[in-house]
């Protein structure tokens, strides 16, 4: 497999597969077409090569490379008017591996209700027994190590789990003592234990995979997982540093009077080249860039693109619009030493910690192995039933009063009555809760000896919707990010319940017998108001952003049809999660992989 720098020859070839974006679905998608030798696959990637960084590889190192230029497109959104102006910062990765090589490890799959949504807007073959068969494809499950299952028991059915794909999977360490107060304390609540995670119900609490390999206990991503094993072949090529900028069109359509691309502009060091694509160029550079991509190209709502400068090609309203993201607020508590030397991520505060916990690293132990554990996801009125009726019923009288004046389209309201329906099914998760052990977003000790918890609360199906457009055609300027944080008041008043659950646990045993007092945002924030003001002020994306080139029929302003086409297009495909046209209740990285899985099979299947 050659790697930049390529030879001039090789540049100037057409290949028959271009695919912008060395990310998670975008190696994933390029590992496998590059399994039939007799095509060739050209990766462009604007990054560079992390593996074997240890500030990528190494666990328990949560946004180390954030703003890191090296590492993060750093993206920002616009001041949020919904949100006391809040500026949202939307770390992405860059480099081969893209937000694989970044992200917190999280190994979740969605519930089998929210891929299915994807069939019932118009794309058959979408559904959790699709999603099943290519998440097992892209993993190795590894069983939990003596050390860990001694500690604290598992819940899983190997039948879901995948056992000989490239990424990694295992249970990672466990801050045991506080996935137990945790996990007990919901148990007191009612709260069911997830048997099988991974089987398309994951409505309860349980203790969740890694990507991380726990021969090395170090990342596996798309870099390692997928390349690694394609070191040798001569018909895949990534070219790193390579900036890809727009894509070059045909003069002549097609017989259906489809646009036909030949292949893609990018900026390799201060010039201009082309690569040349014989059979489809493939965006694969996330549900930021590829829109971006496509609106400077001609493709997208002709106001958006007549505004920027762009000569419009072809008119496709839905290219940019559509965006969900997940966003999470935190309560943070401080634990009582007194009763267990919590081994918590406060200690690598600690003067020289860090240092001997890499060492013990090396040797396969140590905290440099803690990973993201104890997960929870629970229905909507798992704090208050009436309240949350109540919310529903509001939210319901708002969307069909929208419909009705047309502020809210038929596209639209197809996708809000799937969310409906979830959300006064009590067996369907809307909530999530994440254990994170130790002081969340410190960067400084908060006192020698000290100890936190916190729990982070995270939306899961927001009901609003906001965009993502170029600004003007320089390729270079990142476009406008417009999240409409709260655009819909509905989704406030889900973080404000998860907050009032998350502060339930204080009077619930034994959470409220090891836990000192709230640290975080404090007793100063106790009334509604106060609460939903901190929310404004401090909630942060999850990093999950979907729907900015959704996978939609045509008139449901759709910008990819079920095999990823790019709507009047002969051979352009977008293959990331950009094509997920309404937010599951998971992280996103196996959705990711799933679709690149899938992708290399459709392809396939039409190039036979």
């Amino acid at each position: 497999m050659p790697i930049y720098p390529l030879p001039q020859p090789i540049i100037d070839q057409a290949f028959d597969y271009v695919v912008v974006g060395a990310g998670t679905s975008g190696l994933s998608l390029a590992a496998r077409l590059a399994e039939d030798r007799n095509v060739s696959v050209l990766v462009l990637e604007a990054g560079g090569d992390h593996t074997g960084d240890n500030s990528v590889e190494i666990p328990a190192q949560y946004g180390s490379t954030f703003t890191n230029p090296k590492y993060d497109w750093a993206f920002k959104t616009v001041k949020q008017k919904h949100s006391n102006n809040h500026e949202s910062f939307w770390p992405r990765g860059k480099g081969l591996g893209g937000s694989s090589g970044m992200n917190f490890f999280c190994w979740i799959k969605p519930p089998a209700y929210d891929i299915d949504a994807f069939e019932k807007l118009g794309n058959p073959g979408w559904n959790w027994a699709s999603f099943e068969e290519y998440s097992k494809k892209s993993e190795t499950f590894h069983p939990v190590v003596e050390e860990i299952a001694n500690n604290f028991p598992q819940t899983y059915n190997p039948k879901s789990l995948g056992t000989s794909g490239p990424i990694q999977v295992t249970v990672p360490l466990q801050a045991h003592t506080v996935d137990i107060i945790f996990q007990d304390a919901l148990a007191a609540k009612g709260v069911k234990t997830v048997e099988d995670p991974y089987g398309g119900d994951t409505t309860g609490i349980f203790v969740a995979a890694n990507s991380v390999d726990p021969r090395t206990w170090k990342r596996s991503y798309a870099a390692t997982g997928y390349l690694d094993p394609n070191q040798e072949r001569p018909n895949l090529h990534i070219l790193m540093g390579a900036y890809a900028t727009r894509i070059i069109w045909s003069d002549e359509k097609d017989n259906e009077g489809n646009l036909i691309a030949t292949g893609i502009e990018y900026i390799h060091g201060e010039e201009k080249k082309v690569a040349s694509a014989s059979r489809e160029v493939i965006l694969s550079a996330g549900a930021v860039k590829s829109p971006q991509i496509l609106e400077l190209s001609g493709i997208g709502r002709k106001d958006v693109l007549a505004k920027a400068g762009v000569d419009l090609k072809l008119e496709l309203p839905g290219v940019g619009e559509n965006v969900q993201e997940h966003n999470y607020v935190w309560v943070i508590y401080e634990l009582d030493t007194t009763k267990h030397d919590h081994q918590t991520l406060d200690l690598m505060f600690d003067p020289g910690y860090i240092e001997a916990s890499l060492k013990l690293h090396a040797e396969g132990k140590g905290l440099h192995r803690l990973g993201m554990s104890t997960f929870a996801f629970l229905p909507l009125s798992s704090r208050d039933p009436a309240a949350t009726k109540t919310l529903i019923d509001v939210l319901e009288k708002d969307l069909n009063s929208k419909k009705e004046s047309g502020e809210v389209s038929p596209s639209l309201a197809k996708q809000y009555d799937i969310q409906l329906s979830a959300l006064r099914d009590d067996s369907l998760p809307d909530m999530e809760f994440i254990v994170f052990p130790g002081y969340f977003g410190a960067r400084e000790s908060q006192g020698a000896g000290r100890r936190f918890l916190s729990i982070v609360g995270a939306l899961n199906h927001p009901i609003s919707r906001g965009y993502i457009h170029i600004k003007n055609d320089n390729p270079l300027d990142n476009p406008e990010i417009d999240a409409n944080y709260f655009g819909n008041n509905f989704d406030l008043k889900v973080l404000l319940e998860h907050v009032k659950y998350i502060r339930s646990l204080s009077d619930t045993e034994p959470f409220k017998a090891h836990c000192i007092k709230e640290a975080y945002p404090g007793p100063s924030v106790s009334s509604d108001e106060d609460v939903e003001n901190y929310i404004k002020d401090s909630h942060v994306t999850t990093y999950h952003t979907v729907g900015s080139c959704s996978m939609l029929p045509r008139e449901d302003a759709g910008v990819v049809d079920p095999k990823l086409k790019v709507y009047g297009t002969k051979n352009v495909r977008v293959v990331d999660i950009s094509i997920v046209p309404i937010q599951v209740a998971a992280h996103l990285q196996t959705t990711a992989y799933v679709i690149g899985e899938k992708a290399a099979d459709i392809i396939k299947a039409e190039g036979a």
